[in-house]
Formats: structure tokens, C-alpha cells, sequence
């Protein structure tokens, strides 16, 4: 769909809704004029329909005039409201004088018709104009509110449609009026009334639908649709959607990583901005973030909740699984290496009713028991003893890095050497990336020395002053 310049669509609508004042007062006169003169009750059924007609696109060119104004302090959503309202109106008004000439057309075919109607040329020339009007407004009205999406001219649409079915309706009573059937001009009456009635009913029923804020079906499957096509670590928590004058409003709260800066943040509320307005055009889109902090309560209460049965010594590995509509946790506990099984046993048992006190809203718990090590007895090794780790370790960190180590240490225990290394990387750099720099360093280390027993890789903020570059991440 082609934008639209709004100031562009505003005039053609006000036009085209003047030209349907001008329209409904010439149908009226027509009418009222013919169906007084012929006595017909369905050319005077069908003035009181133009009437209403009349009536009708006189609100709507007002609706329109107010929808049309921007947003101000007291509106801020502006005035779209304006046109469902006045649709709402007009169908009222519709229905009230739809049931009168009801009512009037069933008495006379209950009274076996006490009037006469006269069907004279001259009324299927009226007709005939009539209906030529009613056309060419209808395809003009059905028209401008396809393009420009608008409810008050798709009501005036409606109304010239129902006022084209009517006199057709109504040129039918007549011709058979013509042929000496009288009653067929009430029955013409009637039907024309029934037409304008469902007609109203269904412009009212759209019309509150709106009114009441009903997100729209089509709209809300395309946004759904566009949403999930988003890749990344991106929840979408809430969506609403209503519609006002052409325009949809979008009220979207998604959930980022935690870890994720403002920048980045802000960088995800503007794609799934660009991706809702791609998929629903002309959209006001709000989008609210929320870090996805769930997982993250949920493993700090199960780790103190654990932490505080006396046995346990250690956790670590806690992991939190989301599965289906719920979540579940995996743990490891260290206790004293001298319990039994049976000993270690009841105590994670005792682990377990903790955190489900504590976390009730967790399923099943997993945990995995270790004893706690004891103490290593370590040595220094010398430095030509460890020249070649260390020449793999700096090559290592450089690599990933840009920058040398900021430390490096050995240590020779009972399992074999372990090599401690501290790197330096941008302060302001998210935890997640900064894990993942040690992980790929600690990788090549051991690839490329294997005989070392363990690598820990320690990462800590990079002065100010260094100057060296921070390599991407491969």
C-alpha cells in the first residue's frame, strides 16, 4: 500500500462527503415531490430514506471535519473516533425510520391498500434519475473509502447502495402498480424497509466494534505473523490492536536479554517497529521493553533455598529449563566426601522440598551430587619449565583480544599443571560476550597444550589508557 499524504486525504474526504450532502438533498426533493403527487408509499418510503441519507451525510461531512484534526493535549490519539460515531448515529436514525414506513406499509396491506397510486411515465423518469444518482454516489463513496479507509464514507457508501436497492425495489412496485397490482407499491415499502434495517444493523455493529476498542482479526493475525518471523532472543509478552479512522494502534512489551545495553534495546524496539508497520500500514506503533529477568529470580531463590539446607557445601551448574508453560531446574551439590549415598541422598532430598517451598512454581528438579575436593597441594613451577605454555597462552589471548595478557600463572598439583590466566577486554562490553572470549581462549589453549591439567581464564575491565583493539568475536 502507497502512502498517503494525510493533508491530501483529509480534503478528499470532507470533498467527497460534501458532493453526498448535495446528493441526498437533490434525491429528497426528487421523492418527496413524486411520491406526493403519484401517492406512491414506496417513492415516499424511499424520501424518507434519502432523508435519512441526508441526514446522514450531513454528520459524516461533520464527523469528517473533526476526524481530520490532528492530536492535541486533550486527544491525544486524535479525533478518528469521530466518523464510527457518527456512523453509529446514522445507523440509529436509519433503523427508527426504516421501522415507521414499516409499520405504514403493513397497515395498508392489512387495510387491503386505501390508497391509490398513480404510475404515471413521468415517476419512472423520476425513478430513473434516481437511480442513476444513487450509482454513480455509491461507486464514488465505495471508492474514496476503500482508498482512504474510511468508516464515515464507507456508511455513506452503505446508505447509497441500500438507497439504489430501494428504488429499485420501488420501480418494480410500480411497474406491477402499472398493471393493476396496488399492493405491490407497500410491499416495495416494506422491503425497502427491511434492506435499510439489516443495512443499519450491520453499520452499527462495525461501529461499536470500534467504539469498544475490538482489536481487529486481520490486523492482530498480521502482527503475529510478522512478530514470529523475528529471530534472536526476543519475547513478545503483550499485544494490543485497535483500529480508528483508517489508522491501527499498536501497544507492543517485549522481553530483551537482561544483559543487553540501551542501544541494543532500543535497536530491537525499532525493527520490530519497521516489521509491524511492514505487515499493518499506517500504524502507530509503541513498543515498551522489559528485561526477561524470570529465569534469572527464579535460579537465585533455588540457589538460596538450597544454600540453605546445612549439608551443602557448594552449588553450581543451576540451571533453569522454560518447558511448555512452565519451568524446571538443574543443580549440582557439593557435600563432604564422607557421607554415604544414603547420607547425600536424603540430604538433596531435603535440597529439593527446600527449593519447592521456595519456588513453587518450579516442576521437576534435577540435581547431580558431587563431594566437595579437598584441598591440592601445588608448587611453582619454574619459568623454562612453562615457556611454551606461556608463548601458546599469549598467542591465545592476542588472538581474541587484540591485547596481551594481564597476567599469567602456573601452578603443578597432584592432577597436573593448571595455568591461570587474566585477560583484559572494554568495560562496558555485555558479561555473555566477555564468557565468551574466555571460552574460544581457554579452546585454543588446550588444543594447543594439551598436557595442561586445567586452564582458568579470569576476564576483568581493560584500563582506559590501552589503546589496543578489541578483535570481534568469531
Amino acid at each position: 500500500m502507497n502512502a498517503i499524504d494525510p493533508n491530501l486525504s483529509a480534503h478528499a474526504r470532507v470533498r467527497t462527503a460534501l458532493w453526498s450532502v448535495v446528493a441526498a438533498g437533490v434525491l429528497v426533493g426528487i421523492k418527496l415531490v413524486a411520491g406526493l403527487v403519484s401517492g406512491s408509499l414506496g417513492l415516499l418510503a424511499e424520501a424518507a430514506h434519502s432523508g435519512t441519507d441526508l441526514v446522514a451525510a450531513l454528520l459524516t461531512l461533520f464527523a469528517l471535519r473533526i476526524a481530520v484534526r490532528p492530536a492535541d493535549p486533550e486527544h491525544r490519539y486524535g479525533h478518528g473516533k469521530a466518523e464510527h460515531l457518527a456512523a453509529l448515529g446514522e445507523s440509529g436514525f436509519l433503523t427508527l425510520v426504516s421501522g415507521a414506513i414499516a409499520i405504514e406499509s403493513v397497515r395498508r396491506l392489512v387495510t387491503a391498500g386505501g390508497h391509490e397510486v398513480s404510475a404515471e411515465w413521468w415517476t419512472f423518469l423520476v425513478l430513473g434519475t434516481v437511480i442513476v444518482i444513487d450509482a454513480s454516489r455509491t461507486v464514488v463513496s465505495r471508492r474514496a473509502s476503500q482508498q482512504y479507509d474510511s468508516a464515515a464514507l464507507a456508511a455513506n457508501a452503505l446508505h447509497f447502495a441500500s438507497d439504489l436497492a430501494g428504488s429499485l425495489a420501488v420501480l418494480v412496485g410500480l411497474i406491477l402498480v402499472s398493471a393493476g397490482v396496488q399492493s405491490a407499491d407497500s410491499v416495495a415499502a416494506l422491503f425497502v424497509a427491511v434492506l435499510v434495517v439489516m443495512a443499519a444493523m450491520r453499520l452499527a455493529h462495525d461501529s461499536i466494534d470500534v467504539l469498544m476498542d475490538r482489536a481487529p482479526v486481520e490486523s492482530t493475525e498480521a502482527i503475529e505473523r510478522a512478530l514470529a518471523s523475528l529471530h534472536g532472543r526476543t519475547e513478545v509478552r503483550r499485544v494490543r490492536t485497535r483500529h480508528a479512522a483508517g489508522r491501527n494502534f499498536v501497544d507492543l512489551v517485549v522481553g530483551v536479554s537482561p544483559d543487553a545495553g540501551i542501544q541494543q534495546a532500543h535497536a530491537t524496539a525499532d525493527d520490530i517497529e519497521s516489521t509491524v508497520r511492514s505487515a499493518v500500514p499506517n500504524s502507530d506503533v509503541v513498543v515498551h521493553v522489559e528485561p526477561l529477568d524470570a529465569e534469572g529470580d527464579l535460579r537465585e531463590r533455588a540457589s538460596a533455598a538450597a544454600l540453605a539446607v546445612p549439608e551443602v557445601r557448594e552449588i553450581h551448574n543451576v540451571r533453569v529449563m522454560h518447558v511448555g508453560d512452565g519451568y524446571e531446574l538443574s543443580l549440582h551439590a557439593k557435600m563432604a566426601s564422607d557421607q554415604t549415598l544414603d547420607q547425600a541422598h536424603e540430604t538433596v532430598t531435603r535440597v529439593e522440598e527446600s527449593i519447592h517451598r521456595s519456588v513453587p512454581e518450579l516442576g521437576r528438579i534435577y540435581t547431580h551430587m558431587e563431594p566437595l575436593a579437598r584441598t591440592d597441594w601445588t608448587r611453582k613451577p619454574a619459568p623454562d619449565e612453562v615457556a611454551e605454555d606461556r608463548a601458546a597462552i599469549e598467542e591465545a589471548v592476542r588472538h581474541y583480544t587484540g591485547a596481551d595478557p594481564l597476567d599469567i600463572r602456573f601452578r603443578d598439583s597432584e592432577r597436573g599443571r593448571i595455568a591461570f590466566v587474566t585477560m583484559g577486554l572494554p568495560g562496558e562490553q555485555p558479561l555473555r560476550v566477555a564468557h565468551h572470549r574466555a571460552g574460544l581462549v581457554e579452546a585454543q589453549v588446550r588444543d594447543r597444550r594439551p598436557e595442561l591439567a586445567d586452564v582458568v581464564v579470569h576476564t576483568e575491565p581493560r584500563p582506559e589508557s590501552d589503546g589496543n583493539r578489541a578483535v570481534p568475536v568469531p
